[in-house]
C-alpha cells in the first residue's frame, strides 16, 4: 500500500507500508491492503504506520483520511 502523509508545509511522508493505524472520529480504526474506500475525519492521537517490518508513530492533531485503491492520503491539521 502506499501512504501519503501531507501537511500545509511539506509532504511529511510518502512509501509503501504494510499497515496503517489512525485516529478516527469513532475510535482507532486499522487499515490493511485491500481495504474497503472511505474517507475518515480523524481526530487527536496516535498515527503509526509498519514500514519495512518497522513500526513509526507520530502524533497528530487532526485531518482527514481518504483511503481507496491500496492509497492512503492524510491530510493533516
Amino acid at each position: 500500500m502506499t501512504l501519503k502523509i501531507i501537511s500545509a508545509e511539506k509532504i511529511e511522508f510518502e512509501g509503501q507500508v504494510e499497515m496503517v493505524t489512525l485516529p478516527g472520529a469513532m475510535g482507532s480504526f486499522q487499515v490493511l491492503k485491500n481495504h474497503a474506500a472511505i474517507i475518515a475525519a480523524l481526530t487527536h492521537g496516535q498515527l503509526s504506520y509498519v514500514e519495512n517490518g518497522k513500526t513509526v508513530s507520530q502524533e497528530i492533531h487532526g485531518g482527514v483520511a481518504d483511503i481507496k485503491n491500496n492509497e492512503i492520503s492524510v491530510c493533516l491539521y
